[in-house]
């Protein structure tokens, strides 16, 4: 079935689909990771774009119920040069095509993903839409250009939990939700985190509950005293989607727990917390989405290869503070990557030490977290 992909710009390039008919409109962005198109389909940092991969052959190891970082397709569209629909794989369950389309979600191939990627890294992500109901490109560019921008959207709403939960492994799902906090708090013992639900990962759960931690996941706007009421050991700041600049109610929760208690903030987390430390944001060119990123580790020298999603940089000249120290660095942009506040006991990092997909170079800033608990 045919598609087209239009881009603000005016650029319009021929596909097809192949999860039969529908369309996606979001920001179109690129991933350069080889593998891992599940969990990068279910991260919830994606709602609101639609994702180019630029390897070329996607599909060749199916789906499953195992890789999947939430509970549904977060992604709005999927674009890919060639789509492979004989799966060989000894955990397959199904195939890409059949779990896109189950969730609703349009997959095209056939796009010169090359040129794609090509115009992003020379014009910057832009609005877009994928479709094969509308095959007018005079139509769907003038659409894209109508789209709201990333810039001011606030989509955490959109992908935070509604009710509070503890992570159990055996379901994903809310462990005895009450609606109380500190009844729910009460349930379990041992060493307890609150961490802030901004549109999580599961794998930055597992990595905590690896640990010997129990996770205890709040919505997003959760108000700070009613955490701080609880006395966790540490609060942890999750990745999520959107303008970390309009998640303002978030910032301010965050403003009130610093210095109180250990804190880790991801991704998103970690913007939020560059804000709440007086900082600004800004938005990247084309961002950073893949498992390749290098990162230099100013504590000790060591480069990290590490997995990354985000549009949205810390400029670290904004913070006045002089105890905040800056920790990591982008080594392709010299972009911040990481930061701390000794004496608040707080640290953060941009790029995604769960590693779900990716490698495992930043795994070790979950035994800092948990050194900071202990």
């Amino acid at each position: 079935m045919k598609a087209l992909l239009a881009l603000e710009d005016g650029l319009v390039l021929s596909g097809r689909s192949f999860t039969g008919s529908g369309e996606a409109v979001g920001e179109v962005v690129f991933n350069t990771s080889m593998t891992g198109y599940q969990e990068i389909l279910t991260d919830p940092s994606y709602k609101g774009q639609i994702v180019t991969m630029t390897y070329p052959m996607i599909g060749n190891y199916g789906v499953n119920l195992e890789d999947v970082e939430s509970r549904r397709v977060q992604a709005e569209g999927f674009i890919i040069k060639e789509y492979y629909a004989y799966p060989s794989n000894w955990r397959a369950r199904g195939t890409l095509a059949d779990y896109l389309e189950a969730s609703g979600r349009l997959g095209v191939e056939g796009i010169d993903t090359r040129a794609v990627t090509k115009r992003l890294r020379e014009a910057g992500a832009m609005r877009g839409i994928i479709s094969t109901l509308d095959l007018d490109p005079a139509s769907l560019v003038r659409r894209a250009r109508e789209l709201p921008s990333m810039e001011g959207a606030n989509l955490v709403d959109l992908v935070t939990c509604t009710e509070p939960y503890w992570w159990d492994e055996t379901d994903a799902g809310p462990y005895s939700p009450t609606g109380n906090l500190q009844v729910l708090w009460q349930q379990r013992a041992g060493k307890k985190v609150v961490l802030y639900d901004y549109g999580v990962k599961f794998n930055i759960i597992r990595s905590l509950k690896a640990r010997g931690l129990e996770v205890l996941v709040v919505p997003a706007a959760t108000p700070a005293a009613a955490v701080l009421a609880l006395n966790p050991d540490g609060i942890v700041l999750s990745n999520g989607p959107g303008d970390p600049a309009a998640v303002t109610y978030a910032v301010e929760n965050i403003r009130q727990c610093l210095g109180q208690k250990p804190m880790f903030g991801i991704c998103l987390g970690h913007q939020l917390m560059g804000l709440a430390l007086g900082g600004r944001t800004f938005k990247l060119k084309f961002g950073h989405r893949g498992g390749n990123q290098p990162v230099k580790n100013l504590l000790n020298g060591k480069v990290e290869i590490t997995s990354q999603n985000h549009g949205f940089a810390v400029d670290l000249n904004s913070i006045n503070d002089p105890a905040v120290e800056l920790t990591h660095v982008n080594l392709n942009d010299n972009t911040l990557e990481g930061l701390r506040h000794p004496k608040l006991k707080a640290f953060s990092v941009q790029y995604h030490p769960e590693a779900s997909p990716g490698p495992h170079d930043a795994d070790y800033l979950f035994d800092e977290f948990l050194n900071l608990v202990e």
